[in-house]
């Protein structure tokens, strides 16, 4: 190996355990997050967020340091992966926890759904769809 190869992997071995690092600190976030918050929605946001960000961390590590093409694209579905399907997760969890369980409103900064859930009533007497176009 010439010096030039053994820098470049060493760096990419420092960045991998860099990665590790950054990927643990988000799962430990998390785990705090889940129980210090008080209700299911601020502990939904808590565990979602740096969940992804921790999988997107270690995946780049793997790829960091086992470079080929197999495990990249392997890498890259998982990612692709947590993060279309995590957001759909937290929002169904969360419209499920909105209409069955009590929880502190003054965490809501904007509370669309309850205008929605109030408006939905008439808008069935009239014949109208549940919700307006655009929103879910």
């Amino acid at each position: 190996m010439d010096g030039l190869t053994q820098i470049t992997e060493q760096a990419g071995d420092g960045l991998a355990v860099a990665l590790v690092l950054v990927a643990g600190l988000m799962s430990l976030a998390a785990g705090i997050g889940l129980m210090r918050f008080p209700d299911t929605l601020t502990r939904l946001h808590a565990g979602a967020k740096p969940q992804v960000l921790g999988v997107i961390a270690i995946c780049t590590a793997i790829v960091l340091r086992m470079p080929s093409f197999p495990i990249l694209a392997l890498a890259s579905l998982v990612v692709l992966f947590q993060m279309f399907t995590q957001p759909i997760a937290a929002h169904m969890v969360g419209r499920a926890t909105y209409r069955s369980e009590p929880f502190d409103k003054s965490t809501l900064i904007l509370d669309e759904l309850a205008e929605e859930i109030d408006e939905a009533p008439a808008r069935r007497k009239a014949g109208k769809p549940n919700l307006k176009p655009g929103k879910d």
